[in-house]
């Protein structure tokens, strides 16, 4: 825990963090210069799209192109928070159209929302109110397995167990 918020500890496929090289990571973005200076950097094209996002425990948002691992995005580190973000031009600035906390490697929980707010704060990047789309992830507690819960229905898409009404994902927490 920092004196910020949870943070989360990488939980996917090993192979994926071992592949992070130093020097990997996400864009920093701590200001709107820094977010001028990454964007006329992206294609059209790579606008259209999601982009990967982490923000570090450092409270910095990190962009990298949406097909991009959250860890490598991360550096192999931990975050505050992860997911997709996309954003649109409004008459003559940027700001966020949608925003989730979908990243299946850290499973961030939907209280993370509030370090995200800061980081697009500092960036001085007009957003939502919170995750456009909010993703729910519990570990099963009998098969370990990590699941998704949609439509409030907390039960095991593995073994059909119960899963816990609060966040449980890392079993290091």
């Amino acid at each position: 825990m920092t004196g910020r918020g949870r943070s989360y500890r990488y939980v996917g496929p090993v192979g994926l963090k071992a592949a992070v090289r130093p020097g990997d990571g996400g864009r920093r973005i701590g200001s709107a210069a820094d977010f001028v200076g990454w964007l006329v950097e992206q294609s059209a094209m790579e606008l259209a799209e999601p982009f990967t996002f982490v923000v570090g425990v450092d409270g910095v948002l990190r962009l990298a192109p949406r097909r991009s691992e959250h860890v490598a995005c991360a550096g192999g580190d931990m975050v505050l928070s992860a997911g997709e973000i996309s954003f649109t031009r409004e008459a003559d600035r940027w700001s966020v159209s949608e925003i989730s906390n979908q990243s299946t490697g850290y499973c961030p929980d939907v209280t993370s929302w509030a370090e995200v707010a800061r980081a697009l704060d500092a960036a001085e990047l007009p957003r939502p109110s919170g995750f456009t789309h909010e993703v729910v992830f519990r570990r099963c507690p009998n098969c370990q397995e990590r699941n998704i819960v949609r439509e409030d229905d907390f039960v095991c898409v593995f073994c059909g167990s119960d899963l816990p009404a609060a966040w449980n994902v890392d079993p290091t927490t």
